[in-house]
């Protein structure tokens, strides 16, 4: 509170405007700087048909599961190597391909793993995803 230096000797009533114009200079000088970058707008081209569309024409997925033994299970069916390979063939022919997911046991050898990529690679399949559990 500040008091006078008059002949009164009583307390001031007028508020001290300078600390309030520093302070709105301030702001106004961040408004000025940020308000361009506000209305900055990214262009983005959106896809014109509805993504449950795509969806339903790309297909059900092909699941491989690998065993730790070296088994490989096509949705669930047993399916040796040689059939594996024509089968992936076959299904690299569609249009669009399906993805195949490759299941593996936690204590399976990675070279198990990578034959059955580079057969799905080596025969056209261009999606291929690996299936884990998520972290807890």
């Amino acid at each position: 509170m500040a008091f006078s230096s008059g002949g009164s000797g009583g307390p001031m009533a007028e508020i001290n405007v300078t600390p309030l114009v520093d302070v709105m200079l301030v702001l106004l000088i961040i408004f000025m700087i940020t308000a361009p970058l506000m209305a900055h707008k990214i262009k983005v081209e959106l896809p014109s048909e509805p993504l449950e569309k795509k969806v339903e024409t790309v297909g059900v997925p092909i699941t491989l599961a690998v065993t730790e033994d070296g088994k490989i299970y096509w949705n669930d069916d047993p399916v040796l190597k040689g059939i594996l390979e024509s089968r992936l063939a076959v299904e690299a022919q569609k249009q669009p391909q399906p993805q195949v997911n490759i299941r593996a046991d936690k204590t399976t050898k990675y070279k198990i793993i990578a034959d059955v990529v580079s057969t799905a690679k080596n025969v056209g399949i261009a999606k291929i995803g690996f299936v884990t559990t998520p972290e807890r």
